[in-house]
């Protein structure tokens, strides 16, 4: 098994390698690959040290078997050809594909099979903020049809990238001092603020961020679910929360709920309000799973059940999704 990880010096390439090395993940070489200015550097992985190569339109992924790409869309869409043209299996965490018909946009745990035979040897992984919400949602949606979602996101710095994160630190610590904090990388000072502005606004007043919760949702899991989201970046370094109400084509309990979370594929239930227990961000950054807590009948609709739920956007948001679809896919014979 020949393993290239595309964009390996960016937040979540580095989280490849961590992943990767983590799951014991059955790979016999691993390649590099990077933009100019990341060329030459070289990581660490297990015991070897590797050195990025430059990404270039040559025969670099010839004998490749998986590709995992996290170089950003403009990225994905010059070099698909290139990468895919030997038949490598692009798994691409860009937004490049996602809404490609020809492309399956696949979380495991909600609708793996879509994973198998793709038509242009493309993967999308979709964004972050669906993956965890559907992840959810797939232990909601096999009691009772859901019909459609409210959800309100506070997603951390880190989801605009290590750039991001460090400039949420600085502004702490300009502002400490008594300096003007610096502005880069976020529309406003995101030290001691929330900004309710994640992505560029489209047309209809939502954004790209929360038209994507809209559209890939549907598409993960099949469903005509009508989905309206606001997204929030808040000054959290590392895991997004989400504030979900979901109605329901017939009523489901709270204990109902309880355990269909408790059961479900990775999911962890959280959730006990008299224990002041429920999922935070702060000691969740670094996990796998997708935590569920605050679960409550809706006051005003019947058929309405409200959750909380937090899950690391590098890792299961991101790298160790895609790694998962991979797992599959060899698991059940479809890569060898």
């Amino acid at each position: 098994m020949k393993v290239a990880i595309v964009g390996a010096s960016g937040a979540v390439g580095q989280e490849f390698l961590r992943v990767l090395e983590e799951r014991m993940f059955p790979l016999d070489e691993l390649v590099l690959f990077g933009s100019e200015r990341s060329a030459g550097t070289k990581y660490k992985y297990g015991h070897q040290e590797l050195t990025v190569k430059l990404l270039q339109h040559n025969d670099d992924f010839r004998g490749i078997d998986i590709a995992f790409v996290s170089a950003g869309a403009g990225v994905s869409k010059e070099f698909e050809k290139t990468i895919t043209k030997h038949g490598a299996l692009m798994i691409d965490n860009s937004s490049a594909f996602r809404m490609d018909e020809d492309v399956p946009l696949v979380v495991p745990e909600v609708n793996a099979k879509d994973a198998i035979n793709p038509p242009r040897r493309v993967i999308a992984n979709p964004n972050c903020t669906t993956i965890q919400m559907v992840v959810a949602l797939k232990a909601i949606e096999d009691l009772s049809h859901i019909k459609r979602v409210h959800v309100s996101t506070y997603q951390a710095a880190s989801g605009a990238g290590a750039a991001a994160m460090a400039e949420l630190e600085n502004q702490y610590r300009e502002i400490a001092v008594g300096q003007e904090p610096t502005v880069k990388k976020f529309v406003y000072q995101l030290a001691y603020n929330v900004i309710p502005h994640v992505d560029v606004f489209t047309d209809n007043g939502y954004t790209k961020e929360e038209m994507k919760m809209y559209n890939e949702t549907r598409k993960i899991m099949h469903s005509d679910v009508c989905v309206s989201a606001t997204c929030v970046r808040v000054p959290v370094m590392r895991a997004h929360s989400e504030s979900v109400w979901v109605e329901t084509e017939k009523p489901i309990s709270v204990a109902q709920a309880r355990k269909a979370f408790a059961s479900a594929d990775g999911v962890v239930l959280m959730d006990d309000p008299e224990q002041k227990k429920y999922p935070m961000p702060l000691k969740l950054a670094g996990c796998d799973p997708v935590y569920v807590g605050r679960i409550r009948k809706d006051l005003s609709n019947p058929n309405g059940l409200t959750f909380w739920c937090v899950s690391d956007q590098i890792r299961k948001g991101a790298a160790l999704n895609a790694v998962q679809i991979a797992e599959y896919l060899i698991e059940n014979g479809h890569i060898s």
